[in-house]
């Protein structure tokens, strides 16, 4: 697993004061994730980070942050993971930023609500169910970088717009300096050569800086979509790599702020055109023995088998931390690309657990792929764990590999593969009734995954009951 040569650590209070000092860093930001997957940060002066702080964090209002705390309780600790620290490129002032993870100050234990908390102890289940040491993860986030976009929402209008110099919308579009005609077709972005890929230079920026935050990076390269891109990033133990998805979220607005342009991690911002997805790989090890390599289909293990199972078992439950908006199912629909049918398969992108051709037993893992990139990483990530964990333990058979078309099966067989949820809602009532899975070893809590539905049915709700212009269309002279 690679390291970044700009990662930066400090053991002690002593080693951030010496690296403080001869970098003239100013500030201190503490950066958390609230449970939608949002990072907030609060900065501190350099001067009020003495050994304790260095140590115990500082305190906030956690009332103020939604799914969390009443007021009437709302002191929380950050605590500093000083293993997980960046320089901020974007900040004026010199300043160093740390991932924390929120404690309880009157029991000093993880809040059980943080994001982060429940990713570390997904991380300790692994030791502690004995199945394994480490679990691995790497995400493939796509994302779309537009010029401008506007959305209005009220009473007496509901609207958005948004441009792209890449759309294959504006062919007959009059510029300044001239149309050069030179853009993607719709759904045929995917590698093209500049001066089509217009956004080569600013993707690499965007590598070129998450590189710089201490994330190993590997590759940037234009998705299918008009307007689509994707930045490469090595996998990592979990915590980590969901740190790291923070980072790449980070670095992505910030770049495309700084140039003049915004990206969205939305599903499906396109009528259309493709989706973004977040495809999710994924492997289990002890120490440096790779569990899913064995002798069965596609050159895996029982254990891996097994995991696929359970991933297949509780996808849908699973669906409302993966694919956790409203938006997660407008790309998430049947009889197109999108992986929705729950099946694996060695050659078939439309299943939704594929197994990627691994030329060692290092390699072999399974890449799931209907996640998107809304998600929380620390939670969907620990979610797909736990559900994979339980498969090995469990024993849960995946069924039969599907390596065929899987959209050009007749209707009576396409019928008996079951699918991810077809809305948030359906999303909402799987994990209502499938969470067990979840519960075990202490890593998610009732309590955390209620406060989560509940926050869930807050978007649903507004979703749901806001008359939609198609509606209009469709209806108004009814």
């Amino acid at each position: 697993m690679p390291t970044s040569p700009h990662a930066i650590k400090f053991k002690s209070h002593a080693e951030f004061k010496k690296y403080a000092d001869e970098n003239d860093i100013q500030y201190v930001g503490f950066e958390f994730t609230d449970p939608r997957g949002k990072m907030h940060h609060t900065d501190q002066h350099i001067s009020t980070i003495d050994e304790d702080m260095f140590k115990d964090g500082v305190m906030i209002d956690g009332s103020s942050i939604a799914g969390w705390k009443a007021i009437n309780e709302s002191d929380m600790r950050l605590v500093p993971d000083w293993g997980k620290c960046f320089l901020d490129p974007f900040a004026a002032q010199p300043t160093i930023k740390v991932f924390c993870t929120i404690y309880e100050p009157l029991t000093g234990e993880g809040y059980g609500r943080c994001p982060r908390t429940i990713a570390e102890r997904a991380e300790a289940y692994v030791k502690k169910s004995g199945l394994a040491d480490t679990a691995y993860f790497g995400p493939e986030a796509e994302f779309f970088i537009f010029d401008d976009v506007k959305f209005d929402v009220k009473m007496n209008k509901v609207s958005y717009e948004f441009d792209s110099i890449e759309g294959p919308y504006n062919t007959g579009k009059t510029y300044e300096d001239g149309n050069t005609g030179h853009r993607p077709r719709v759904k045929g972005g995917y590698f093209p050569e500049a001066p089509v890929d217009a956004s080569s230079d600013l993707r690499a920026e965007m590598l070129t800086v998450l590189a710089s935050l201490g994330v190993p990076v590997e590759k940037h390269h234009h998705e299918v979509a008009a307007s689509q891109h994707e930045l490469g990033i090595f996998f990592s133990t979990l915590v980590d790599c969901a740190d790291n998805m923070q980072l790449y979220k980070y670095a992505v607005h910030n770049v495309a702020h700084i140039y003049g342009k915004t990206a969205t991690f939305m599903p499906k911002p396109v009528y259309g055109d493709n989706g973004s997805g977040m495809h999710v790989h994924q492997s289990l090890w002890n120490g440096k023995t790779p569990l899913f390599a064995g002798d069965k289909y596609a050159g895996l293990s029982d254990t891996c088998l097994h995991y696929i199972g359970g991933i297949i078992k509780h996808a849908r439950a699973l669906n409302c931390f993966t694919n956790p908006s409203t938006n997660s199912y407008k790309r998430l629909v049947p009889g197109y690309e999108a992986p929705v049918l729950l099946a694996y398969s060695a050659r078939n992108r439309s299943a939704s657990c594929r197994i990627p051709y691994g030329n060692s037993p290092k390699a072999k893992r399974v890449e799931v792929r209907f996640p998107d990139p809304t998600a929380n990483p620390y939670l969907a990530f620990a979610a797909m764990l736990m559900a994979g964990l339980d498969g090995v333990k469990n024993k849960i058979d995946p069924g039969e590999a599907m390596d065929a078309n899987l959209y050009e099966l007749p209707a009576e067989e396409l019928a008996k593969v079951p699918t991810v949820c077809g809305s948030l809602r359906e999303a909402v009532n799987a994990l209502k009734a499938d969470h067990q899975f979840l519960l075990t070893g202490d890593v998610f809590t009732k309590d955390a995954i209620d406060a989560y539905i509940d926050l869930k049915m807050e978007e649903i709700d507004a979703f749901e009951t806001m008359p939609h212009p198609i509606e209009y269309l469709m209806y108004y002279s009814s």
